[in-house]
């Protein structure tokens, strides 16, 4: 998967866009984060380390684990919590389906939360 495909897929998800929040876009080692509009929290960041293409994802703390122990290219995350957040290395043993679904987890723990007072005045 190359990068503009990852940032596409990333973008098929409801109310998200992407950010370039630490560099010009149009350097080279640019970090991509996709965010959600309601909260602007990141889902995933993209970006390149050892001329490799690699996204840090957002995983429960017994799922990042189970992960990093099933596959070789996933790693507690490149400067994050190395808890919740996990870095897959692409074109390595992750295959693609699992890929978009540890993408698909982290957008879904990252959303944004619907209040409870504000589901009562809506009814």
């Amino acid at each position: 998967m190359l990068r503009q495909e990852l940032i596409d897929f990333c973008l098929t998800f409801l109310a998200v866009y992407e950010d370039y929040p630490f560099h010009n876009m149009a350097d080279p080692a640019v970090w991509t984060a996709m965010r959600h509009s309601g909260n602007k929290k990141t889902f995933a960041f993209i970006y390149v380390h050892n001329e490799k293409l690699c996204v840090n994802l957002k995983c429960e703390p017994l799922n990042a684990d189970f992960l990093r122990q099933t596959f070789e290219d996933v790693t507690p995350a490149y400067h994050m919590n190395k808890v919740h957040w996990n870095t897959v290395v692409l074109g390595g043993d992750v295959p693609i389906d699992e890929l978009k679904r540890m993408i698909e987890d982290s957008y879904d723990l990252t959303k944004p939360k619907i209040r409870l007072d504000a589901k009562k005045t809506q009814k």
